[in-house]
């Protein structure tokens, strides 16, 4: 199999698609917007979700025969050093795990025990402390969002910015997977963790008769990253 070809036909296809979803937003690559109408939002997720499991399963693929340097601990350094520019014109990182529960078991949290209360404790300037407080946190909360019908596309935004970023750099997003399993797996030796970005059995987002291009994008990047992994592990 060519796998260049399979690869570069692939990524087109996902350019595509993410260039139609930032022409549905009304925006340009770097623009950024604020509230759009529920229905809109809603169409661009049922493209936007196949498309990233479609890119992350494009990046097992990309990394097929790649290896990385184990990463050696470095001390950090004494001073703080500033960061240049401003990390708002910071591209998103591409989320390569898949976020669907129940990716990794949840650890443990520890139970505290209940602090006793007593009727005596009410006190009126108790009470008083308590209103103050409560009448504070109403006055810091945000104000709620306007009944328009609208939602915040921050959010979408800032993952079609991830999905860009991840397909203008395969090689160095599959090497970026390398360094995220092998974490992973030393983290397995600890506790029960997921090491694998993609999960058994179907893609996930496909119907029996698609509705949209993604879908069969994604059945081909579903099958090129299983084929990746039968030929790293052979």
């Amino acid at each position: 199999m060519d796998w260049d070809l399979a690869m570069n036909r692939n990524r087109d296809a996902l350019l595509r698609i993410v260039a139609s979803l930032f022409a549905m937003l009304g925006l340009g690559e770097s623009a950024v917007i604020e509230r759009i109408p529920r229905t809109l939002h809603t169409a661009i997720l049922r493209i936007l979700r196949p498309a990233e499991a479609a890119v992350r399963r494009l990046i097992v693929a990309a990394a097929r025969g790649m290896a990385v340097k184990p990463a050696v601990p470095r001390a950090g350094p004494v001073e703080r050093i500033a960061g240049k520019g401003k990390s708002s014109t910071k591209r998103p990182a591409f989320r390569l795990e898949d976020i669907r529960s129940p990716m990794a078991p949840p650890e443990s949290r520890p139970k505290h025990a209940l602090k006793s209360f007593s009727p005596a404790d009410l006190t009126p300037a108790a009470l008083r402390a308590l209103h103050r407080k409560s009448r504070d946190l109403v006055a810091k909360s945000k104000p709620a969002p306007p009944k328009d019908g609208k939602v915040n596309a921050g959010s979408l935004a800032r993952r079609l910015e991830a999905i860009k970023g991840a397909l203008d750099d395969l090689s160095g997003q599959a090497k970026r997977l390398l360094r995220w399993k092998a974490r992973r797996e030393r983290t397995s030796k600890v506790r029960l963790i997921y090491t694998n970005p993609i999960r058994p059995g179907p893609p996930p987002y496909v119907h029996k008769k698609p509705r949209h291009e993604v879908e069969e994008v994604l059945r081909d990047c579903h099958w090129l990253a299983w084929e990746a992994r039968k030929l790293d592990s052979s």
